[in-house]
């Protein structure tokens, strides 16, 4: 678990603005749920045979003997929320959330066992229509943070339970002839849960699985008009996608469309976004059957790829636009009275005033590491005559005497070059 610093908060301010503002243009609302809930809550959804629920969820009793868990993601708590207050009766819903994630993993390069995610949830909508706007407002995300030619789409259909049920008793028989040349990992999941098998990396089980069944062969009739109808719709928005027919996702709740953006600028770890459809969860968590599709986004592994392709805006920084000093006691109330004055008259700017004294050189030193573009100063001779000197900070300027009057509208054309 990890800090996050003043030096690194507006990047995440910056990409936590982009979501909203794309979002909003989707008409998605917001819904905050809380990080604790009843651990039965995703050993129903997630799966008690995934590698969350038996390794990796922070557990623990409170004092009155339940058992609660940090939420290891969001779709359960969501579907949980949605139920209990009654906003998925006779209704579509589009929400999304961000906030923190628990699950105790190795650490890797961008991820974390505390990490942040952004998730959106639609309820109420059977067709493949929603499962493309969830797509094609991804890539309008990509495009504004910067990063559509760093991110690929691929996708897939997982069919019904029914006919994952088929293929995955033709899965096993296939892949029990191979048992003790598969990897460890997948030995295990052979009992639990073999099609994440499909989604091994281990070279060895790679070759076995070329000759395996294919889960395509299997689909049921509804689940392929549905893929064949996203694809289409895909095509016509102009997004581009890859099918990847190994592609199944690690939790219990998804069926037909799945999906996963892909990068391949941060070495293996790279998937960004991911989800798809989980038509059955909402009835499996006691509420009546309910279309649903979502997705999730871990912002630390994103805010990674922003920094590796330097892609940042430059405007993002903690940096001040103005530095106010106040040299002696006489000047430090007027100085103060000055700063509300500014940050009425340039509302968009950040203006941090001096505080705890000191000679000018040490308060222009301290002007000079805020990064501010000038420094206001303001001492005996400038209270007697009702103006102030403004110095600038990173270029070669001459410091000019301004009536106090006058210094917002000296600012605002200086500041905006």
């Amino acid at each position: 678990m990890n800090d996050i610093l003043p030096e690194q908060t507006p990047v995440w301010q910056f990409v936590e603005a982009t979501v909203r503002q794309v979002l909003g243009q989707y008409g998605y609302q917001e819904i905050r749920m809380p990080i604790v809930e009843q651990t039965d809550l995703f050993k129903r959804s997630i799966g008690e045979v995934t590698d969350i629920v038996e390794k990796e969820m922070y557990t623990f009793e409170d004092r009155n003997g339940d058992s609660l868990t940090l939420r290891p993601e969001g779709t359960a708590g969501c579907v949980r929320a949605a139920e209990e207050h009654g906003l998925l009766f006779n209704q579509t819903r589009r929400l999304w959330y961000t906030g923190s994630m628990f699950r105790h993993e190795r650490p890797q390069k961008g991820r974390y066992r505390q990490f942040h995610q952004i998730g959106v949830e639609c309820f109420g909508m059977s067709g493949p229509d929603i499962d493309a706007e969830l797509l094609i407002l991804t890539a309008r995300l990509w495009q504004a943070l910067g990063l559509s030619d760093h991110a690929r789409l691929e996708i897939n259909s997982i069919g019904t339970s029914e006919s994952r049920k088929e293929y995955r008793l033709a899965l096993v028989d296939y892949l029990r002839q191979f048992q003790d040349q598969l990897d460890a990992d997948s030995q295990r999941r052979l009992e639990t849960n073999p099609l994440r098998i499909l989604d091994s990396k281990d070279a060895g089980t790679r070759k076995i699985l070329e000759g395996a069944p294919k889960l395509d062969d299997y689909l049921d009739e509804e689940s392929r008009a549905h893929f064949d109808r996203l694809r289409e719709l895909l095509d016509a928005a102009g997004i581009g996608y890859t099918v990847n027919p190994a592609l199944v996702r690690g939790l219990d709740y998804y069926g037909k469309t799945v999906f996963e953006w892909m990068t391949d600028s941060l070495g293996a770890q790279g998937t960004i976004c991911a989800g798809g459809r989980y038509d059955g969860l909402v009835e499996q968590l006691g509420g009546k059957p309910t279309f649903a599709v979502g997705f999730a986004m871990g912002l630390e592994r994103l805010i990674l790829l922003l920094e590796t392709l330097g892609l940042i805006p430059e405007s993002v920084n903690a940096n001040a636009d103005v530095y106010l000093t106040a040299m002696g006691d006489s000047a430090v109330a007027p100085a103060l009275a000055l700063a509300e004055k500014l940050r009425d008259q340039l509302p968009g700017r950040t203006i941090v005033t001096h505080c705890g004294g000191g000679s000018f050189k040490s308060q222009m030193k301290k002007a000079d590491k805020s990064g501010a573009r000038y420094a206001i100063i303001l001492g005996e001779n400038e209270l007697a005559s009702g103006t102030a000197a403004l110095k600038p900070l990173r270029d070669d300027e001459p410091q000019q005497e301004v009536p106090q009057e006058d210094l917002a509208q000296a600012l605002s054309e200086r500041l905006s070059h």
